[in-house]
């Protein structure tokens, strides 16, 4: 039975939190709300918080949010199309680029150390120079081979190169490097939505949230044109992904809660904290890997403390010829079954009540998710216990 870790901080934020971002040298979470408003919080490790500020660039919906790699600047982007640049000390707009795209923004992802990455709602991608960013500044590539919202965002920091997720069922990857406005790659179809990604195995694999309550499994060296290997489990839609170690990953779900997954060997490892009958659509981790963020439609910024989940078996970082060999099985895509059993699903949450909007807001919900057609391929992994780990999890 899946219970439930209790440590955490719940910061009421008063309306429906988009996105939240954590600065990258103080213990600060920022929170995107559904009104416009962008509110920065400071918590401590006694559960205590006090807000440090709180603005409202636009009566629009904040739908994204990224803080650049020294801590500086704050980048929120909205639904009226507008990148706004907020000094995360003051809380002062520093300055906005309206009409960034033609449509609704959805995402945001700083890349090379002056380059900031956005996606929209109609699948347009748009690399912008932070250096010149301004009301009258112009992007430097624009993306358009998706044909539905961009859900996800992931930096490969050793190729330097973007990858995305969309709602048109594909994955694609970007040389950010290069004049070309065409990916490098992009998948088949999956036929499903993608929503969220992440990398594992050292960035060797990657790993999809989709639609369907599946991970569908990437591997780098095999390239991008279709996933080696789907791991089942997850009753209802996977919107939000987070890596913990090296081959576990938080999820966020549509039913409300976070799970930790282990993935090769794959291992459902327990729930560490739920919203309840809400849906989990953002996962971010502190700089200290200690606290573990997370927003849904609950009107709170959750901190939950998983410090003592991250603490790794003593052979792990280091791949021996068995767990190579593991791989290289996992990538053959056999229908065999597995030597145990695979876990069996939780039951789905009800169903989410409607829920009245800010009446100077105008927000709709998420980018609207269609049914797709699934799309058949091979069984997940086997199980292999951890032993630290499941001494964490015995306690949940």
């Amino acid at each position: 039975m899946e219970e439930e870790h209790d440590g955490s901080i719940n910061i009421p934020v008063g309306n429906q939190v988009f996105d939240l971002a954590f600065h990258p040298g103080e213990d600060i979470v920022y929170a995107g709300l559904l009104t416009g408003e962008v509110k920065a919080f400071k918590y401590h490790d006694d559960g205590s918080y006090e807000q440090a500020f709180s603005i409202r660039p636009t009566k629009r919906s904040c739908r994204g949010l990224a803080v650049n790699a020294e801590g500086s600047r704050l980048y929120g982007v909205t639904k009226d199309r507008t990148i706004e640049i907020i000094d995360t000390t003051t809380g002062k707009v520093l300055d906005s680029k309206a009409g960034a795209h033609d449509d609704p923004l959805n995402r945001v992802l700083p890349t090379l150390p002056y380059q900031l990455a956005t996606g929209d709602d109609e699948g347009i991608i748009r690399l912008w120079d932070t250096r010149t960013l301004s009301s009258s500044s112009a992007p430097t590539h624009t993306y358009s081979h998706h044909s539905d919202f961009i859900s996800d965002f992931l930096w490969l920091e050793d190729k330097k190169q973007l990858v995305a997720t969309s709602g048109d069922g594909t994955l694609s990857v970007m040389d950010v490097r290069s004049k070309r406005t065409e990916p490098a790659a992009q998948s088949e179809d999956q036929e499903d939505e993608l929503l969220s990604v992440v990398a594992i195995k050292g960035g060797t694999k990657l790993v999809v949230g989709t639609q369907l309550g599946i991970l569908s499994i990437f591997d780098r060296k095999k390239g991008y044109a279709d996933i080696v290997d789907r791991i089942p489990g997850h009753p209802t839609s996977i919107d939000a992904l987070l890596p913990i170690t090296a081959d576990v990953i938080a999820t966020g779900s549509s039913d409300g809660l976070i799970r930790f997954v282990q993935i090769h060997p794959t291992k459902f490892l327990g729930v560490v904290a739920d919203h309840g009958e809400f849906p989990v659509e953002r996962l971010r981790l502190d700089r200290r890997g200690k606290w573990l963020g997370s927003a849904s439609h609950d009107e709170v910024v959750k901190l939950t403390d998983v410090e003592g989940a991250l603490e790794e078996s003593d052979d792990e970082g280091e791949k021996d010829e068995d767990d190579e060999d593991s791989d290289e099985d996992d990538e053959e895509m056999t229908d065999a079954p597995s030597d145990e059993p695979e876990p069996a699903a939780p039951a789905p949450a009800p169903a989410i009540a409607g829920r009245a909007l800010d009446a100077d807001s105008d927000e709709e919900e998420q980018p609207q998710k269609k049914k797709r057609k699934k799309k058949k391929k091979g069984g997940a992994g086997g199980d292999k216990q951890q032993q630290q780990r499941a001494a964490f999890f015995s306690g949940l």
